[in-house]
C-alpha cells in the first residue's frame, strides 16, 4: 500500500515538477506527517529535491525571459551558433528553432548560397532582412514576448507541410530523465515537429544546460542526431546519447 503510494508521489512530483506538502496531503489524502516520511524516503533516492513548504524536481528549470537569456553566457552561445552553421550547405533547407542561441546562426550562414530559412524566431526574421541569399519562411502564431517568436498550435501546422533538410534546435534542459526539454509548452509541439520533418536534427545547447530537466520534454534522444555544445557532458548523460546513436559536437573541434 505504501510503496504504491510513494510510486504515485513520485509520478505526480514529476509530473508538476513542484508542489508543495498541502498539495500532496489533499492529492494522496494523508496527513503532513506521512506526506513528510514519504519525502524523507524518496529525496534519498531520487532527483528529487526538498524546497521550503514542499519538493521539486532537482535542476529543474522554468522560463526566464529573453533579455536575461541573451546575456548569459553570450560567448558560448556565439560560438556553438558558429560551429552549428559549418553544417549548413548552399541550398539547404533549414529549420532555426526560437532561442538565444540559435538566432546567432544567422551572423555565421550569411554567406550561404540560396538557403531557405525556416522559423519561428523573430530575431532570425530581423537578422536575415540584409541579405537576399537567404529566403525567409516565417510560421504563423501567437507572439511569444518572452521568447520572442511565433508559438501555438497553428505553427507547427505550418511547419509540417514543408521538407527540412536540417534542424536545429534549442533547450533549457537536456537530461537523462527528461531527454531534451523546454520551458515553454506553447513552443514544445513546433519543436516537436521539426525533428520529424527533418532528415537531421541538431540539438545546440550549451554545458550549463546538462542535467537539467525543464518543464516539459520535446524529444527524446533517438530523435536526435547530434548535440552541439562547448564542453563533453558528463559520463551517464553521454553514455545515454551514444546508445540512441547521438553523436557529439564540440566547438573546439575541426
Amino acid at each position: 500500500m505504501r510503496s504504491k503510494r510513494l510510486d504515485n508521489i513520485l509520478e505526480y512530483i514529476y509530473q508538476e515538477k513542484t508542489v508543495t506538502l498541502d498539495q500532496l496531503c489533499e492529492k494522496f489524502h494523508v496527513s503532513k506527517n506521512t506526506i513528510r516520511r514519504d519525502i524523507d524516503e524518496l529525496v534519498t533516492n531520487e532527483k528529487i529535491k526538498k524546497i521550503y513548504g514542499g519538493v521539486t524536481v532537482e535542476n529543474f528549470k522554468s522560463i526566464v525571459s529573453f533579455d536575461e537569456r541573451n546575456i548569459s553566457n553570450l560567448s558560448l552561445k556565439q560560438s556553438i551558433a558558429k560551429k552549428a552553421a559549418e553544417l549548413v550547405n548552399d541550398n539547404d533547407v533549414i529549420f532555426i528553432d526560437s532561442g538565444t542561441t540559435t538566432m546567432h546562426m544567422v551572423d555565421y550562414i550569411k554567406g550561404k548560397k540560396n538557403l531557405t530559412v525556416i522559423t519561428n524566431n523573430i530575431e532570425v526574421i530581423m537578422r536575415s532582412i540584409p541579405y537576399f541569399n537567404i529566403n525567409v519562411i516565417s510560421l504563423s502564431g501567437s507572439l511569444n514576448r518572452k521568447t520572442l517568436s511565433f508559438t501555438g498550435s497553428s505553427a507547427a501546422e505550418v511547419l509540417s507541410h514543408y521538407n527540412v533538410g536540417k534542424a536545429f534546435i534549442a533547450a533549457t534542459g537536456i537530461s537523462v530523465i527528461g531527454g531534451a526539454s523546454n520551458s515553454s509548452p506553447t513552443e514544445t509541439e513546433i519543436k516537436h515537429t521539426a525533428l520529424m520533418k527533418s532528415q537531421k536534427n541538431y540539438l545546440l545547447v550549451d554545458h550549463t544546460k546538462f542535467g537539467v530537466l525543464s518543464l516539459m520534454t520535446f524529444s527524446n534522444f533517438e530523435n536526435i542526431d547530434s548535440v552541439i555544445s562547448d564542453e563533453m557532458p558528463s559520463a551517464e548523460l553521454k553514455e545515454a546519447l551514444d546508445k540512441n546513436n547521438c553523436s557529439i559536437i564540440l566547438t573546439g573541434s575541426n
